[in-house]
């Protein structure tokens, strides 16, 4: 639903499901000055509906992006700082329960004193064993140990369903190792990437000065070489949304056979498990490229490059100078003013680690029965709706229409929170170290991950923990998830009229169904299988209707200049139009033969619109905004808006717009699939 934020803002809230009143619960939503009524809708509606909030809104310390989901966060806060503190200061709690490890995790987290003392003692370990690397066997062993202690470095090796065969838990290896967010930011040759390179160099250098290495800007400057040899040899963001181009089941010894030189026993042996019979090596061009530089590069740049990333994943959780300097990269990506207070981060940390402990915490006070029903329910009239749309499509078959209501059918709708909650076993918490606490729940992590290799598939786990302000939806699981964190103002109340709750969390809902039929999720069945269930003919269709949103969106360019990748956010994008047609459909059915209230001089059709105009407002730095085209699939806030609006005849309709209107494309340009 949205991206992840590269600077750590918190995507945690409470959730007030019962307001006073219809008026209160609606004023807390809307306000007039928050619009520019200067600004005709039919022009730029996301500047009419938001433009007094952006001009008057400014960015608060600490935040490289702000709108709905931070404001959200900001409300509701105190109410899981109060969560975290109570437990911290509960003596009484016992020793392993739910209450005493996340107050331990929190208060150690807190203690800043703590991490002063420590000082590198922390990382002696990790340093040691990377100074004991003398042949490219000890390289791998430290790789696995790495891993194991869940540390990124040179390629990522997990488990994950088998698409073909979703129930069944495979091995995975997959490319990675890179230090900057995305293969680009080595790659082009641009005056701007030319200069972020050599600020990398000197913030890597600036790290290895901190842990006293002698030559440290000269060893930053071969992480940085090696790192390339990895990016050259990684997939493109557009290449790695085929899920069929990341589908490459093998047996063990065929990936044995890529790699020559990577010694797998020895990585392994340090993992404490055994080779996997077969593994989905997800991108195979890559790992030979790995295998490549293992073979070509000096063990010294192989130690310099593994220091490196102990540092970058360690540097936020040590001495405030590393602190410090891991920030000033962060800035320098994101354009964020200063750091978040370290409360704020010590809560997002714990989510982080903890997220099930603090998510059943959470919903005992925030998220009753009575509101997941509701829900729900919401929910069951999105796919009704939408089912009611497949049948309507003049350009699908019956025989795929078929399908896809099998596959619309077997959703699983996730509301809320799991039914059964991660337990951490074995997790020791103390309050004593942050970073030995963060340990502990890795080397769990990895260890149950390992585990499931070979075993069926638990298809009822949650990948976001119940606080957290998003959604999404599962191809292998075939669900769709909405986490309690979202399912509130500005996205959810049972007080607000249905113009209001459609046009938020019904166009939320519609957009994560609509993921199931997207660019990619249309591949996958039912049952959550890499399988084509489409005709020839239909599939064509729908990628001619897909290419129309590709050309919209590749058109659109933010900081002036900066195209966005319409291939690369389709998925996405889609979802946004699909969604909101799905939403506005079941706004219609459920307000059919109603009267029109109009509130605040607008109709119910207007304020459906308006309403998803609310959840996106968004102020973000032109740093932000660069980082969010290079690397992530969701396009920004101004184009989720008025990107789906231009293209539906029901937002032209509710507003009076005509051809010819900026927000109104040439019927034969517009993108309709759902």
């Amino acid at each position: 639903m949205r991206r992840s934020p590269l600077v750590p803002t918190l995507a945690l809230a409470a959730i007030a499901l019962v307001a006073p009143s219809a008026d209160a619960a609606e004023r807390s939503f809307w306000n007039r000055a928050d619009m520019d009524t200067t600004c005709p809708p039919c022009r730029d509606f996301y500047q009419f509906a938001e433009g007094g909030w952006l001009a008057n809104t400014k960015m608060p310390a600490g935040y490289s992006s702000y709108g709905g989901f931070e404001e959200l966060a900001d409300r509701n806060e105190a109410v899981l700082r109060g969560i975290l503190e109570r437990a911290a200061a509960d003596k009484g709690a016992k020793s392993g329960s739910d209450v005493r490890r996340i107050g331990d995790y929190y208060a150690a987290c807190l203690d800043s004193a703590q991490a002063e003392r420590a000082g590198l003692a922390p990382l002696k370990p990790e340093l040691e064993g990377i100074d004991g690397v003398k042949t490219t066997r000890d390289l791998a062993a430290q790789l696995g140990w790495m891993h194991a202690n869940g540390a990124g470095a040179g390629f990522g090796f997990g488990a994950g369903p088998d698409a073909r065969r979703s129930t069944l838990t495979i091995a995975l290896a997959v490319q990675g190792g890179l230090g900057m967010p995305e293969r680009d930011y080595y790659l082009k040759t641009d005056s701007a990437s030319v200069a972020l390179r050599a600020e990398y160099v000197a913030h890597v250098g600036r790290l290895f000065g901190l842990i006293g290495r002698p030559d440290p800007f000269g060893e930053a400057a071969r992480v940085l070489a090696l790192e390339t040899q990895l990016a050259q040899a990684s997939m493109t963001r557009q290449q790695r949304r085929d899920p069929r181009a990341v589908y490459h089941k093998v047996p063990f010894d065929t990936l044995r056979a890529w790699t020559p030189g990577l010694d797998w026993d020895a990585y392994f042996g340090r993992r404490a498990m055994r080779a996997p019979d077969s593994i989905n090596v997800m991108q195979p061009d890559f790992f030979r490229g790995l295998a490549a530089c293992v073979a070509g590069t000096p063990l010294a740049d192989w130690q310099a490059y593994l220091r490196w990333h102990v540092l970058r994943d360690a540097s936020p959780l040590l001495s405030q100078a590393f602190v410090d300097e891991d920030f000033a990269w962060r800035r320098r990506l994101t354009g964020a003013s200063e750091m978040l207070p370290r409360w704020k981060r010590c809560i997002a940390a714990t989510d982080g680690d903890l997220g099930d402990l603090l998510g059943r915490e959470f919903v005992k006070v925030k998220f009753p029965p009575a509101a997941r029903a509701r829900a729900l329910a919401m929910v069951d009239r999105l796919e009704e709706a939408l089912g009611e749309r497949i049948d309507a499509l003049e350009w699908m078959s019956d025989t795929t229409k078929a399908a896809a209501h099998v596959k619309l059918k077997a959703f699983a709708d996730k509301i809320g929170y799991p039914d059964k909650w991660k337990a951490y076993e074995g997790v020791a918490i103390a309050r004593t170290s942050w970073i030995e606490n963060r340990r502990a729940v890795n080397r769990w992590d990895e260890a149950r991950t390992i585990a499931r290799i070979g075993r069926p598939v638990d298809k009822g786990e949650w990948a976001m923990s119940a606080p957290t302000v998003n959604a999404f939806y599962s191809s292998a699981f075939n669900s769709i998830n909405f986490p309690a964190g979202i399912l509130q103002p500005p996205f959810y109340d049972p007080e607000w009229d249905d113009a209001l709750n459609y046009g938020a969390m019904g166009a939320v809902i519609g957009h994560e169904m609509t993921h199931g039929f997207d660019d990619r999720g249309r591949q996958f069945d039912a049952d959550g299988n890499l399988r084509d269930w489409w005709t020839p003919g239909d599939a064509a269709r729908y990628r001619a209707r897909a290419d129309k949103v590709v050309e919209q969106f590749d058109a659109y360019t933010v900081n002036d200049t900066l195209h966005l990748n319409g291939r690369v956010t389709l998925g996405e994008n889609i979802a946004d139009l699909g969604g909101l047609a799905v939403a506005y459909a079941a706004f219609e059915k459920a307000t059919a033969g109603r009267p029109r209230v109009i509130r605040d001089g607008f109709t119910p059709e207007q304020r459906f619109f308006l309403a998803w105009a609310r959840v996106w407002r968004t102020l973000e730095t032109p740093e932000d905004l660069a980082t969010l085209v290079a690397t992530d699939p969701h396009s920004p806030a101004i184009w989720r808006v008025n990107g789906p609006y231009s293209n539906l005849e029901e937002f032209a309709r509710a507003w009076g717009c005509k051809e010819g209107d900026p927000m109104v494309r040439k019927r034969e340009l517009r993108a309709r699939i759902w």
